[in-house]
C-alpha cells in the first residue's frame, strides 16, 4: 500500500504542492513551520477525512481562503486509487474515490491505512484514557466500516444527550426524549465495545512481544480493556452486550439527571496498561511509557498488514528526534518493509534508510532534493 503521488491546494501552509513518493522511504526535511507536519496530515486525511491536530475541518484551509483540496493517487491491493477531498468554509466537505462521491466517511475505510507516529504519541501513555481512546478509534475505524459509522452515530448522539441533560432544569419536557436517545446511544455502544475488545485483543498478542524487544527483555508489557461494568463479555457479539449496556444506563438514569452527564456508556472505556505488573501511567519511567508507546504503535502496524495483507502507510513525524539512540535503532530496524514518511530537520542523519527519497519544505513549497 502506497501513496505515490500527492496534490494540495490551500491545505494549511500549502498554496499549492505536488510531489510523487518513493514506495520505500520517503524523507522531509526542513526548519520547523515550514510545513514537514503538514504534508503528513494530508496524507493521514485522506486514509480517515481526520486530522490528528484539528478538531474542525476549517482549520486545515489555508488563512485568507474559503477551501482547501487534496488529491492521492494510490496503490493498494492491486488496484490503483484516486482519492480527493474537496473542503470548504461553511459547507459540507465532498469526499471522492475514483470521482465518485462518498457519502460518508466510514467508506474510505481500507483505502488507504496508515499509521501516524507523532512526538505528543510519545505521551499516549501517561496522558488520560480519551487520548488511548482515540488511539483505539483511529486504528479501528481504517479496519472495520461498520465501527467508523457506530462511533460517528455515538458521538452526535453523546453530544444530543448532554444537550438534553444540561437542559432539562429549564425544559423538563426534554427528558421525555431522554430513553430514545439512551437506547440509541446503547444500539451504537454495544459495536464500539465488541470491536475495541477484539481490537486490544490482537494488541495484547502483538505489543508485549515488540515491547520486549525494544526493552532487551528487560520489561514485561500488560494491556487490559476497561468497559462498562455490567458488560461480562466485551468480545460477545453487540445483542448481547447491549442489555447489559442498557441495565448499566438504567441504574445511572437518576445519577445522570441529577448531574447532567452522561454518566455510562464506552465514551469512558480505559486501555490500560501495566509495565511489570504496575500501572504505566502512574509508576513507569519516561523512557518505559516511551518504551510502551512505540510498542502500541508498531503493533497497530503489525495488525493492520495482518489484516490486509499489505503494509500501511507508516508516518513518523519528526519522533525519531525524540528518542534515545537505542530507541530511534529498534523503530528503524523494524521499518524495512512498507512505504514510510520521515519528517526531520537535517535528512542527513538517516542515511542508514533503505532507498528512498528526500524532500525539502520551505515556506510551504515542497521540492525534491
Amino acid at each position: 500500500m502506497t501513496v505515490d503521488r500527492i496534490s494540495l491546494d490551500f491545505f494549511r501552509s500549502y498554496v499549492h504542492g505536488e510531489a510523487e513518493f518513493h514506495p520505500g522511504v520517503n524523507v522531509v526535511a526542513g526548519e520547523n513551520a515550514q510545513g514537514k507536519t503538514n504534508l503528513l496530515e494530508a496524507v493521514a486525511y485522506l486514509s480517515s477525512a481526520s486530522s490528528h491536530r484539528a478538531r474542525y475541518d476549517r482549520e486545515l484551509i489555508r488563512h485568507g481562503t474559503d477551501h482547501a483540496f487534496v488529491k492521492g493517487d494510490i496503490s493498494a491491493r492491486g488496484r490503483r486509487l484516486v482519492l480527493e477531498a474537496d473542503l470548504h468554509r461553511g459547507q459540507r466537505r465532498q469526499l471522492r474515490c475514483n470521482g465518485v462521491k462518498l457519502k460518508t466517511a466510514g467508506e474510505l475505510c481500507g483505502l488507504l491505512r496508515t499509521v501516524l507516529f507523532c512526538p505528543e504519541d510519545l505521551y499516549l501513555i501517561r496522558e488520560g484514557a480519551e487520548v488511548r481512546r482515540r488511539f483505539l478509534d483511529s486504528c479501528i475505524c481504517q479496519l472495520r466500516p461498520r465501527y467508523a459509522q457506530a462511533l460517528a452515530e455515538y458521538k452526535r448522539l453523546y453530544q444530543h444527550k448532554t444537550r438534553i441533560l444540561k437542559d432539562a432544569g429549564e425544559h423538563p419536557a426534554l427528558l421525555d426524549t431522554l430513553d430514545d436517545f439512551s437506547l440509541r446511544m446503547a444500539q451504537c455502544g454495544a459495536v464500539i465495545v465488541h470491536y475495541r475488545a477484539h481490537f486490544i485483543r490482537r494488541l495484547r498478542e502483538t505489543a508485549p512481544e515488540i515491547h520486549r524487544d525494544c526493552s532487551g527483555g528487560r520489561e514485561t508489557l500488560a494491556l487490559r480493556y476497561d468497559t462498562v461494568s455490567s458488560v461480562t463479555d466485551p468480545e460477545a457479539p453487540p445483542k448481547a452486550i447491549l442489555p447489559q449496556l442498557l441495565a448499566h444506563q438504567e441504574a445511572h438514569r437518576r445519577a445522570e439527571i441529577e448531574s447532567r452527564s452522561c454518566l455510562s456508556g464506552p465514551h469512558k472505556d480505559e486501555l490500560a496498561v501495566d509495565i511489570d505488573g504496575a500501572a504505566a501511567k502512574s509508576y513507569a519511567s519516561q523512557g518505559q511509557t516511551r518504551t510502551a508507546a512505540l510498542a502500541l504503535k508498531l503493533a497497530a502496524r503489525d495488525i493492520f498488514c495482518q489484516d490486509g495483507g499489505e503494509w500501511p502507510v507508516l508516518l513518523l513525524d519528526d519522533v525519531l528526534s525524540e528518542l534515545d539512540l537505542r530507541r530511534q535503532e529498534f523503530v528503524l530496524n523494524r521499518i524495512t518493509s512498507g512505504q514510510v514518511f520521515i519528517t526531520c530537520c537535517e535528512e542527513e542523519k538517516l542515511a542508514r534508510l533503505r532507498e528512498g527519497k528526500a524532500f525539502r519544505v520551505k515556506d510551504g513549497v515542497l521540492f525534491p532534493t
